[in-house]
């Protein structure tokens, strides 16, 4: 069911409409819809109409309704989930483009001085199955105290920042790292 313009309508009054009003179950006729994801890199970037700015949740999606950075609503209706990346574009069925820009999140950066306990610190996250960002000299992970006196009693030092989230997406998962498979032997078992 999907809410329909009434007799008195209007956008400030649409949870009169409908009371059950969510991300995903109801869009209005002034909404615009994007169905597209443009991955950093290939779609042109003077030519974004808008953007959205969106924690690693949000860039996580295939069906939800947001508000752009300029105002608009938009619904988010992609083929199937999608981990959008900083500088990805959601493309509007009119062709217009919005960027994708990560929000500051608090994260938890990881730091070692000795750089091989540093890779036996990402193992021990990935053995949790734990979000983490791999950087050159230390990793992020999202706050969790249990996990952080785990990595304390590694001798990890860890220290509370706000910054974009882009953590890896794993064997199984693209968390807006875009590669190409070439050929028929590449393919993921």
């Amino acid at each position: 069911m999907k809410c329909a313009r009434m007799a008195g309508f209007s956008r400030a009054n649409r949870q009169e409409c409908c009371r059950w009003l969510n991300a995903i179950s109801c869009t209005d006729l002034a909404m615009h819809r994007a169905s597209i994801h443009r991955p950093a890199g290939h779609w042109p970037k003077e030519k974004a109409a808008g953007s959205l700015t969106l924690d690693f949740d949000a860039r996580h999606r295939r069906r939800i309704r947001l508000t752009s950075d300029q105002g608009e609503d938009i619904l988010i209706d992609l083929p199937k989930a999608v981990a959008m990346a900083d500088g990805d574009a959601l493309q509007l069925e009119d062709g217009k483009l919005l960027k994708v820009k990560a929000a500051t999140e608090l994260v938890v950066e990881v730091r070692h001085q000795d750089q091989v306990q540093l890779i036996r610190l990402a193992w021990h996250l990935g053995n949790r199955h734990l979000a983490a960002e791999i950087r050159n000299h230390f990793l992020r992970i999202r706050p969790d105290r249990v996990i952080e006196d785990m990595l304390h009693g590694f001798g990890a030092r860890l220290v509370k920042v706000q910054v974009p989230f882009q953590p890896e997406g794993g064997a199984y998962g693209d968390h807006g790292h875009h590669h190409e498979h070439r050929g028929a032997e590449s393919h993921h078992e």
